[in-house]
């Protein structure tokens, strides 16, 4: 087995994987498992510290943020889709494919969006049933301001629909004007990939309900979800072993009221470490606690640093993709992997293999990063 350190999927606790391992009933006819179900997403709200209703879906974290794309956007919508990242960018495709009309408020990709700039933007323009954001974009590492952004959109009657696949339980997130606040289980909550999380407002719920024309989905539509505790009924079969781990998962978090303090911590010294030797961290602000990009040295290729790390060290880290693909590599520090013995292991192995490729350090990854952290 590789030691994983992409961002995303992440390591998974043994307890998770028993859990998968339960001898499974039928989510259909089951009374329990709803009970099960619906008790699981009352805990996910109160860990985000809101009383929003969390829904969770049978596919991966990509799946929320077209489930909230397709169950808000009725054919004309324009909505604005706020870019300064891949993901960011990708929302206009979900608002397209939907009837909408995406206006992009396209940013600089290495910096975090500046809420007073988009304060002026909006003052021009603010005629948009909804926002897309994404909090962390993990192609790059870029964190965004999202508690900020949403209230000053919110303010303009705008709703919003953020991606937090890759930050959420890792990044502190008021989640007071978020409308659709989107997870995924491989991330930070450190489950196996297979499980969207949908927060949603009552004015998303009461959108949705007021739409005048259906919803050009079924297996994207979030309302067929509103009635299905009272109704104890699902619309499609539920993923029962996934939802068993994904409940200890989230007991793994309960347990653990540190979690944000260690990825910080973690975080901050793993870019103090890149900075000393002399490497680039590719964003020049909003800094994500889950991943950190630097930018390949001119002495050597993405490939071959991923080649090495792996058929040396055994390291399974990861490049990044679309403009970015070949030109950074990415650090998962999220979840189980925010943890400073299995960070200090990739470290000395980033000094070995940079060595070994002729890339120049100024100091030892592992050295700095062991004095910080």
């Amino acid at each position: 087995m590789y030691n994983v350190v992409t961002p995303g999927p992440t390591k998974v606790k043994e307890n998770v994987f028993k859990a998968r391992s339960l001898e499974c009933t039928n989510p259909d006819l089951d009374v329990e498992f709803v009970e099960q179900y619906k008790k699981l997403c009352l805990r996910i709200s109160k860990l985000l510290n809101t009383t929003n209703e969390t829904l969770i879906l049978g596919g991966e974290g990509i799946l929320g943020l077209e489930a909230a794309c397709a169950s808000l956007t009725e054919e004309g919508d324009r909505v604005l889709v706020i870019d300064n990242g891949i993901f960011g960018a990708g929302f206009a495709d979900f608002v397209s494919m939907y009837g909408g009309t995406p206006v992009l408020y396209t940013k600089d990709y290495n910096q975090t969006i500046d809420v007073n700039e988009l304060a002026s933007f909006l003052e021009k323009d603010s005629n948009f049933k909804y926002a897309t954001l994404v909090h962390g974009d993990t192609p790059s590492g870029m964190l965004n301001d999202a508690a900020a952004i949403c209230k000053l959109l919110k303010s303009k009657g705008i709703m919003t629909v953020v991606d937090a696949v890759s930050t959420m339980f890792g990044d502190k997130l008021d989640v007071s004007d978020i409308d659709i606040l989107c997870g995924g289980s491989q991330k930070v909550i450190s489950a196996p990939p297979g499980l969207t999380i949908n927060v949603l407002s009552d004015d998303a719920k009461a959108a949705i309900n007021g739409r005048k024309s259906p919803i050009k989905a079924f297996y994207a539509n979030l309302k067929t979800f509103f009635n299905y505790y009272e109704e104890k009924w699902f619309p499609y079969t539920m993923p029962i072993s996934d939802i068993n781990g994904l409940d200890v998962a989230i007991s793994n978090l309960e347990n653990d009221p540190d979690t944000y303090a260690r990825h910080e911590k973690v975080a901050s010294a793993v870019r103090t470490a890149i900075t000393e030797a002399g490497l680039e961290i590719y964003v020049k602000s909003g800094f994500a606690n889950t991943v950190t990009a630097f930018v390949v040295p001119s002495e050597t290729t993405a490939k071959d640093i991923l080649d090495t790390l792996k058929s040396d060290h055994n390291i399974l880290m990861a490049g990044s993709f679309g403009v970015f693909g070949g030109k950074l590599i990415r650090i998962g520090h999220m979840g189980t992997n925010a943890n400073k013995d299995i960070i200090l292991e990739v470290m000395d192995a980033l000094d070995k293999t940079l060595t070994k490729l002729g890339v120049p350090l100024k100091a030892s990854l592992k050295e700095v990063f062991d004095q910080n952290c």
